[in-house]
C-alpha cells in the first residue's frame, strides 16, 4: 500500500506535487500547532504596515481543520491540478505556474479591495485564506476546456463538465458553506479562460504572456508540448477529453 502511494506521488507533475505537498505540510503543521494560522492568513494591515509579505503566498496553502472537508479539497487539488498540468499544460510548466500566479494575484486583489464594494465587503472580509478559491479556479478552467466530458455527482445524476463548478457551488450552499469562496474561484477561472482561450481567437492578440524569467525557471520541453485543437466555438480544448457516449467521470 505504501509503495502504491509513493508511486502515485512520484508520478505527479512538478507543480501539482509541490502545491499538494506545501498544502498538506502547512495544514498539518497548523493542526499540530507547529505553526499558527494567525501568522499566515491574509491580513492587509500586517502586509502593508508590518511588511509581512509572506502572507500573500502562505494563505494559499492552508485548508482548515483536518476533517472531511480537508480531504475533499485535497482530492480536487490533486485531481484537477494534475489533469490540467498533464493535458493542456503538458510540456508548458511555466505557463501553468503563470496561470496559478495570475489567479492568485487576481483573487488577492479582489479580497484586498473588497472594502470598496459595500454590498460584499463584509463577506470578503471574512475570507482569510484563498486556498479553496484557487482550487476552485482550477476546477473551472478544466471544466471549460473539457466541454464534452460527462460527469457523475455521487452517482445521483450526470452532466457535462462545464456544469461542474455550478453543481459544486450548489452543493456548498446546501451544506451551509459560504458561496463567496467558490464564486471568487469561478471569477478568477473565467477571467483566465476568457483572456487565454477566448480573447485571442476574437482579436488575434494574446494578453497573458508568461514572463521570460518564469520560463527560465521552468524550461519547456518542445517534444511533449500538446496543442489544443479548436472546438466548434473556435476555443481551445484539451486533448484527450472524453466525447459524447464515452465513459462517465465521477465528480467525487
Amino acid at each position: 500500500m505504501a509503495q502504491i502511494v509513493e508511486d502515485w506521488y512520484k508520478q505527479m507533475p512538478v507543480i501539482t506535487r509541490s502545491y499538494l505537498t506545501l498544502s498538506v505540510l502547512t495544514t498539518v503543521g497548523c493542526a499540530l500547532e507547529v505553526i499558527s494560522p494567525y501568522h499566515i492568513y491574509l491580513n492587509p494591515d500586517k502586509i502593508i504596515k508590518k511588511f509581512q509579505y509572506w502572507r500573500l503566498f502562505t494563505n494559499f496553502f492552508y485548508f482548515g481543520r483536518l476533517d472531511l472537508d480537508f480531504l475533499f479539497h485535497m482530492f480536487f487539488l490533486a485531481r484537477y491540478c494534475k489533469l490540467l498540468e498533464e493535458t493542456s499544460f503538458r510540456g508548458r510548466t511555466a505557463d501553468f505556474f503563470y496561470m496559478l500566479f495570475f489567479g492568485g494575484s487576481l483573487l488577492t486583489g479582489i479580497v484586498l479591495t473588497g472594502g470598496m464594494f459595500q454590498l460584499v465587503s463584509k463577506s470578503l472580509a471574512k475570507i482569510l485564506f484563498l486556498s479553496n478559491s484557487l482550487t476552485f479556479m482550477m476546477v473551472y478552467v478544466w471544466s471549460k476546456r473539457n466541454p464534452h466530458v460527462h460527469m457523475s455527482f455521487l452517482g445521483l445524476f450526470t452532466f457535462t463538465a462545464p456544469y461542474l463548478p455550478w453543481v459544486l457551488l450548489a452543493f456548498s450552499i446546501i451544506v451551509g458553506s459560504s458561496p463567496w469562496v467558490d464564486l471568487l474561484g469561478m471569477c478568477a477561472g473565467h477571467a483566465y479562460y476568457f483572456l487565454e482561450d477566448v480573447y485571442p481567437y476574437m482579436t488575434g492578440r494574446r494578453l497573458l504572456k508568461t514572463p521570460g524569467f518564469i520560463k527560465a525557471i521552468f524550461p519547456e520541453d518542445e517534444a511533449v508540448v500538446v496543442p489544443r485543437p479548436a472546438n466548434r466555438w473556435g476555443v481551445g480544448m484539451d486533448v484527450g477529453g472524453a466525447r459524447d457516449g464515452q465513459e462517465v467521470h465521477r465528480a467525487f
